[in-house]
């Protein structure tokens, strides 16, 4: 699939706040709450505008009983795809616009992705090093598979420093 890299927009959020109410209707008293996260939730990050939602969930079993539910409203059901204990959804086919990160509410990657968000939240510094880097990235590749390999590393540090961060600052 091809990048489709943008300007942060601030609409992005009311995008998510929409699905939200989507997806209550569907998944109902199975919903802990939800979480936006990825670059589109981050304030002035370049991001590929695919809205990142996490809907942490008390029985994720439960979840694969509304797949048809679910491509009634135009997603696609991925499964696991490449994470233990995740559903994944996708809307939008080749012009993608959400993608529903579903965990289990004590999953433990759910931590790590939040924390990402919030250090990213919070400096400002590291949200212009991400952005230059995908700018950089968007120039050398055309495909999403590869300019998402390519950052993977960069992503990877940047997430440790993100859990020190959080470990110091947490109360």
């Amino acid at each position: 699939m091809k990048i489709r890299l943008t300007e942060y927009d601030k609409n992005w959020i009311q995008m998510y706040e929409d699905e939200t109410n989507s997806l209550r209707n569907i998944f109902e008293d199975e919903i802990v709450r939800f979480e936006h996260f990825g670059s589109t939730s981050v304030p002035g990050l370049k991001a590929k505008p695919v809205i990142d939602m996490m809907c942490l969930v008390l029985d994720l079993q439960k979840i694969d009983t509304f797949n048809e539910q679910m491509g009634s409203l135009g997603y696609d059901v991925a499964g696991e795809w490449g994470i233990s204990g995740r559903r994944l959804f996708r809307k939008g086919g080749e012009s993608r616009t959400h993608h529903i990160h579903v965990y289990q509410v004590d999953n433990p990657q759910i931590e790590r992705h939040l924390v990402f968000r919030d250090y990213l939240r919070t400096h400002p510094e590291e949200v212009e090093r991400y952005g230059r880097l995908k700018e950089e990235l968007t120039q050398r590749y055309e495909d999403t598979s590869f300019y998402s390999k390519a950052k993977k590393p960069f992503v990877q540090e940047m997430e440790q420093r993100a859990l020190s961060w959080y470990e110091k600052h947490k109360t």
